[in-house]
């Protein structure tokens, strides 16, 4: 905004939230998806467990240890709360349990930075053969010898979020799995539900954040809410994708031919009403 008006901007995201996804379709933004894999890479293989079969999921995360290959394990809190089970003390029980005899680190975001570095470079180095985790390890993180995420409680995840950190195996060229071990004592919602089996059953970044926007909503086009139901009463974001791309390209055409709206008094009075509550958009970056 220092440099003038006309701003060169490039947006880079591998799974857009809900309302950037909104924002691409009904803003001025051109697109390129890139949906191919990289060379030599495998589709992460996802599967839906019930919390009865944690066990065989952790003895498959000690197979897979003594192939050589490393692990994560993600749980929703650092902290247990009631019903939820909490990384800290997952740490405990896995050490001294089912993954005894295995290199097993925990980080989560509240740990002080250098422990939070000495633990990452541990398991990067492979001296950690498995990564107990918040979602601090969501992205940023890259370890080709990772073959396995298990997310506990994965029902309290939402879509875009599962994806990501299903990312983080699969980077190198050995096969890789994801499992989602949902809780046994609690009944799933309807969006739950549609997030789990959404993982199991596509891979396709762009694929996943359409079904996001679809169970969480687009959030505000004229504010800084991130997911939601948006301001329209018949329209769908998805659904009329054509019909949109027609609107976006009469508003261009009036943009051009009369910047100030003297010709559309009624619209420029509509758009002033739409945008009243949401300017903050503006200083939102």
């Amino acid at each position: 905004r220092e440099k003038g008006e006309d701003a060169h901007l490039l947006v880079m995201t591998a799974t857009p939230i809900p309302r950037s996804l909104a924002l691409t379709l009904y803003g001025h933004l051109e697109v390129s998806t890139i949906d191919e894999m990289p060379l030599g890479r495998q589709p992460i293989k996802t599967g839906l467990r019930k919390g009865k079969d944690r066990d065989k999921a952790l003895s498959f995360i000690r197979e897979q240890v003594t192939a050589g290959r490393q692990a994560y394990i993600v749980y929703p809190r650092v902290e247990g709360s009631r019903g939820v089970r909490s990384a800290k003390a997952a740490y405990e029980e896995l050490t001294e349990g089912p993954l005894s005899g295995l290199r097993v680190g925990l980080i989560y975001g509240s740990l002080k930075g250098q422990e939070k570095s000495t633990v990452m470079e541990g398991f990067r180095s492979g001296e950690i053969d498995v990564l107990v985790s918040t979602t601090v390890v969501e992205v940023g993180v890259d370890v080709a010898n990772a073959t396995v995420m298990m997310i506990e409680h994965a029902e309290r995840f939402g879509l875009s979020q599962l994806h990501q950190l299903r990312g983080r195996v699969g980077r190198g060229e050995a096969e890789s799995y994801c499992i989602l071990i949902a809780d046994p004592d609690e009944k799933l919602t309807e969006d739950a539900e549609a997030r789990l089996n959404a993982m199991c059953e596509t891979t396709d970044g762009f694929r996943i954040s359409e079904l996001d926007l679809e169970i969480r909503g687009a959030g505000q086009l004229f504010g800084t809410r991130q997911a939601g139901l948006p301001e329209f009463r018949y329209a769908d974001l998805i659904r009329d994708q054509d019909l949109i791309e027609q609107a976006r390209q009469v508003g261009d055409c009036i943009a051009e031919t009369d910047p100030d709206l003297l010709g559309y008094p009624w619209l420029q009075e509509r758009i002033e009403a739409l945008t009243a509550s949401g300017l903050t958009i503006a200083e939102s970056g």
